[in-house]
């Protein structure tokens, strides 16, 4: 500790201050470096929290198995506790903050007993970038850095780039300690679901989470800075903090552009961030598959950096024919958490593409006192649960893009949105105008999945993607995102709605999907280089079915037809859901978005 003293003497009282309220048995800096990432590993090996896979099938690898009651977001528990309740805004649960620091307190003190307190400095995005911001996360779990190395730049360049008095998020985090025993996840997964919290203080850039150590309930780097600080911090320094993929499409004639592309869960945003190409030589790339941070640079156009250095993907139904490229990730150095366990020491997961060995484990059916795996009988329920995930390094893809670590960002042509719909939304449309395509993705829907509690398969309306994720008053942040189309000298990207999960009668899916979605990309690279066509219909531009390239494809005129279709009753029927959507955000939403409302219904004429 005594280099961290030297080093940043605010950050240096931080931690003092914390393990007086916290009481860890010692303070631990996390350097970053191979030797103590293995040092870790090998703890929670010995603690049962993981288990080390097969090395021959997968290499530096490892599976963790997470308390039932701690598996995925829990948004009830999450605030944002601004010092004025409407700038929370109608999205986000408010306590007032001194209300909520004492009570955070009382659940942080002595949370750390019998535990080490590591110090993990870690950068978003590329070290030293102008783009970047730098956190540091206070944690009593060791799971928790390990994923954190993964996912981020972490350790001793991060505190030199950070110096003497440089400014950085306080994240503080504790597992807890539950009032009732947990069984065997006292030791293995320590939480404590009944009084979970994950609060953030975004006047003071500082987030407090307690009682859960799973994914972004305990990774603070990643929603929490990532999206909902960042976001808040984004609007005063006017740039851009938002959940998005970015991908960069490269032509026959050598040409690259980027897109970014904001998705819900389940959506299909890593699949298209990974993609494989379908299409003689063309190539895509991937920048980063979930957090993009963008700001306009001098020539006008907007950059964007991953603000992330790895993946924390969810794991059921990736396979070789939806993403291959992330199961490529996962060949090694990766961490499993929540899914199956094979006889043979590899994973499997619903989806992964093959059959489930005999004797494969479901992830939550326990292992024995002596750490081996109970075999189970008659399984019903999946094998690996439905928000089971995996922890990879960006490095380890083999589509990254040669610019994804580009301190100075990537070039964004393109903004996408999409949402899962079986009916309604077309396979793609162009927006008109900028303030149009905040309209789209402020109205964007999706049905929920398993990455948040709740009710799975119920549609709802996911502005940008952001609805948990939003840091501030909604509607300020839809007036922040049209105050772009007011700027002078800007080369505003344009923007794009899509959706491959349109379905027949038959109720399967009409577009082929996986690597076939870069046929719709193409099409969206050529209307940004002005050689395609676009139809103008009530609800923006869309390709027409010859302007979208199907060789080779094998999908009939008929079908795709149908996957471009416009029903003028269903967009009736979606203007009355977006009118009610948008007046129950409050006062605070721009009128713009009704304006561009009122012009959808003058172009979709009358009934």
């Amino acid at each position: 500790m005594d280099y961290l003293k030297f080093l940043h003497a605010g950050l240096a009282a931080w931690v003092k201050e914390t393990a007086e309220l916290c009481q860890p048995d010692k303070v631990e800096l996390f350097d970053g470096e191979d030797a103590s990432y293995g040092r870790l590993c090998a703890l929670l090996i010995e603690s049962g929290t993981f288990r080390k896979l097969s090395q021959e099938l997968r290499p530096n690898s490892f599976l963790a198995e997470s308390d039932p009651a701690d598996t995925a977001r829990v948004e009830e528990r999450t605030f944002i506790c601004s010092r004025e309740k409407d700038e929370a805004g109608p999205t986000n649960n408010w306590v007032e903050p001194q209300t909520m620091k004492a009570r955070m307190k009382s659940l942080f003190a002595g949370s750390m007993s019998g535990r080490t307190m590591y110090v993990v400095p870690y950068s978003m995005g590329p070290v030293g970038s102008s783009i970047a911001r730098i956190g540091v996360e206070l944690t009593d779990s060791a799971y928790v850095v390990v994923n954190m190395r993964a996912m981020t730049r972490t350790g001793l360049p991060v505190l030199k780039t950070l110096g003497k008095s440089g400014e950085f998020v306080r994240c503080l985090h504790s597992c807890g300690h539950s009032e009732k025993s947990r069984g065997k996840y006292d030791k293995t997964w320590p939480c404590d679901p009944e009084r979970m919290a994950i609060v953030h203080f975004p006047e003071e850039r500082m987030v407090w989470s307690y009682g859960s150590g799973y994914g972004g309930n305990a990774l603070l780097n990643k929603k929490c800075f990532a999206l909902r600080l960042a976001s808040d911090r984004a609007r005063d320094e006017v740039w851009l903090a938002e959940h998005m993929m970015i991908v960069g499409v490269t032509n026959p004639e050598e040409k690259r552009r980027y897109f970014a592309g904001a998705f819900p869960s389940a959506c299909g945003k890593t699949n298209l961030a990974m993609l494989q190409s379908c299409l003689p030589g063309w190539k895509v790339e991937t920048v980063g598959d979930d957090i993009a941070w963008m700001r306009f640079g001098g020539d006008g156009r907007l950059y964007a950096i991953n603000a992330e250095a790895g993946f924390f993907g969810v794991a059921p139904y990736t396979s070789a024919k939806s993403n291959f490229n992330a199961m490529r990730c996962m060949d090694k150095d990766t961490i499993f958490t929540n899914v199956a366990l094979t006889p043979q020491g590899d994973v499997w997961w619903e989806g992964i593409g093959w059959d489930a060995p005999e004797g494969t484990i479901g992830w939550d059916q326990g292992m024995a006192a002596d750490g081996q795996a109970v075999p189970v009988l008659g399984q019903a329920k999946p094998l690996a649960h439905p928000n089971s995930r995996f922890t990879a390094r960006a490095s380890n893809c083999p589509s990254i893009d040669a610019n994804w670590d580009n301190p100075t960002g990537v070039p964004i042509s393109g903004i996408i949105f999409g949402g899962r719909r079986s009916t309604t939304v077309p396979l793609v449309y162009e927006a008109r105008s900028w303030s149009h395509g905040v309209f789209v993705g402020s109205t964007l829907s999706s049905e929920t999945t398993a990455a948040a509690a709740g009710q799975v398969g119920k549609l709802r309306r996911d502005p940008f993607a952001m609805l948990p994720f939003c840091g501030y008053n909604i509607g300020d942040y839809f007036a922040h995102w049209l105050s772009f189309g007011n700027m002078q000298g800007l080369q505003l990207p344009r923007i794009y709605q899509v959706n491959w999960f349109r379905k027949g009668e038959d109720g399967k899916f009409l577009w082929p999907g996986y690597s076939n979605n870069l046929r719709v990309l193409k099409w969206m690279f050529e209307r940004c280089e002005g050689s395609a066509g676009g139809v103008d219909t009530p609800v923006g531009f869309m390709p027409s079915p010859g302007d979208i390239d199907t060789e080779g494809l094998g999908l009939s005129p008929e079908k795709l037809e149908k996957c471009l279709e416009i029903h003028k009753e269903d967009w009736m029927t979606e203007v009355a859901l977006i009118r009610t959507f948008l007046l129950g955000l409050g006062d605070r939403v721009p009128n713009r978005l009704f304006k561009e409302l009122a012009y959808l219904v003058e172009r979709l004429g009358p009934r």
